[in-house]
This record gives structure tokens, C-alpha cells and sequence, in this order.
């Protein structure tokens, strides 16, 4: 008999961000397949007993095939009977959920997915800053910043990127923020548009850095670090 398989979204990180639903989830748990940001201090809500799996993946280092994490998750349904996917920010944003949703359905298994809160919503958050802004910043646009081969995507809608009147966020984009950035001014984007720089987001090394997109650039261009980030421009970043 399959088991049923919970998808958590795991919030940016800080364990009090964790919806009640998803900690219930946690505690009942047979096994936790966990992505990289959803480890640590999160994983202590996971009942004793339970098999912890590690299987993220981080942008310039080596990590499991998806084709194999999907595989992985089939192979423990069909042997418990509650599992938990346990992903970072939500899991239908950039999480290659999808996927992960196609495997199980033709292994026949149930599901659930369970919300959880968004980076970009927690880095506004913790900038103290809102994503819309009344009369200024209508609309809010999500993007991520490099493809499978893990460059720029080159069908991105660079005159709706470069829309000085919407909030953009770009997740996984420190690498490729210059050449996104000399593409956007060639589209209108002045090079003074306000710009942030978040920074292991509600995590004990959380770092915002306020710059205009002009100069975040040749900030990455200087160097990225190590630490997940994204990157917000736009009417937002005033505050």
C-alpha cells in the first residue's frame, strides 16, 4: 500500500515561520526528504525515529539530479506511510515541484501541498519595506535569474522586467544580475532604480544590502559569496 506524500513549504528559514500545519506534519513524519534551506533548526520538529534525507540542490555545487530526488521520493511512499517534502520558501515558487508532482501521480500516490512563506515576502518583511506601494508599484513580478545550465534564460520579457512601475523580485540571480542588469538598462531601466540585496533571508547571517541597480551590479560583479540571496528593484526599495 503507497503512502501519502506532504510537499511543506518550510518558509525562508526561521523555524517560527512554519505554519501549525506544517510542524503537525512534521511530528507525524516517517521520513523528511529535505532541501539545503530547510535544514537545521527546522528539522528538529521531525518526530525521533524519523529517516532525514537530504536532498537539495544549490547553484555552483554538487548536488542530486532531480530525476533522482523524484525517484527517491516514490521509492519511500511506497514503503511509509507519511512522508514529508520538505522545501524552502514555498514550494510551488521556483521548487521544481512540478516534477516531483508528475513522478508521484504516475506512481499512483496522494498528495498534499502545504503553503509556506515565501522568501520574497519575508525579505520585504524584514527590510521593512511592502512589495506594492499605492499609486507607485501595482504590480509584482517574480523571476528567476538563470536557467537549467544555469545561465541568464534568454526568453525572459525584458520590457516587463524593466517596468519602472512594478516590484521585481529575481530569486537565484547573484550570478547573473550584471548581464540581467546591461539588458534591463538597454530596455529603459534607469540605473538609478532603487535596489536590495537580501541575504539569507531570517537566517542568523541575514544581510540587506540598499543599493541602486546600477550599483548592485558591480557589486556581484566583484564577487557573490556563498550565501542564498535574492534581489528586489523597483518602486519597493525606497522605503
Amino acid at each position: 500500500m503507497s503512502g501519502f506524500v506532504s510537499f511543506v513549504g518550510s518558509g525562508p528559514g526561521d523555524p517560527e515561520l512554519l505554519t501549525l500545519k506544517a510542524v503537525d506534519r512534521l511530528r507525524r513524519a516517517d521520513a523528511v526528504l529535505f532541501d539545503d534551506l530547510s535544514s537545521g533548526p527546522i528539522l528538529g520538529h521531525a518526530r525521533s525515529g524519523a529517516d532525514l534525507i537530504g536532498v537539495g540542490k544549490r547553484a555552483g555545487r554538487a548536488s542530486p539530479r532531480q530525476h533522482h530526488v523524484s525517484r527517491l521520493l516514490v521509492e519511500y511512499a511506497q514503503s511509509n506511510q507519511r512522508i514529508v517534502r520538505l522545501k524552502s520558501g514555498d514550494s510551488g515558487l521556483f521548487g521544481r515541484l512540478e516534477e516531483e508532482l508528475i513522478a508521484l501521480r504516475e506512481a499512483g500516490i496522494p498528495y498534499e501541498i502545504i503553503p509556506g512563506v515565501p522568501s520574497a515576502i519575508a525579505a520585504a518583511a524584514a527590510a521593512g519595506i511592502p512589495l506594492t506601494r499605492r499609486l507607485s508599484a501595482r504590480r509584482v513580478q517574480f523571476v528567476t535569474g538563470h536557467d537549467i545550465s544555469g545561465q541568464l534564460p534568454e526568453d525572459m520579457n525584458l520590457l516587463a522586467l524593466a517596468d519602472p512601475m512594478a516590484s521585481t523580485v529575481v530569486f537565484m540571480g547573484k550570478r547573473t544580475f550584471p548581464k540581467l542588469y546591461e539588458a534591463l538598462h538597454a530596455h529603459g531601466l534607469p540605473g538609478d532604480t532603487p535596489a536590495l540585496l537580501a541575504e539569507d533571508v531570517s537566517g542568523p547571517h541575514q544581510r540587506l544590502t540598499r543599493l541602486t541597480v546600477a550599483d548592485l551590479a558591480d557589486h556581484l560583479r566583484a564577487g557573490i559569496g556563498d550565501a542564498p540571496a535574492l534581489i528586489l528593484y523597483g518602486p519597493l526599495a525606497e522605503g
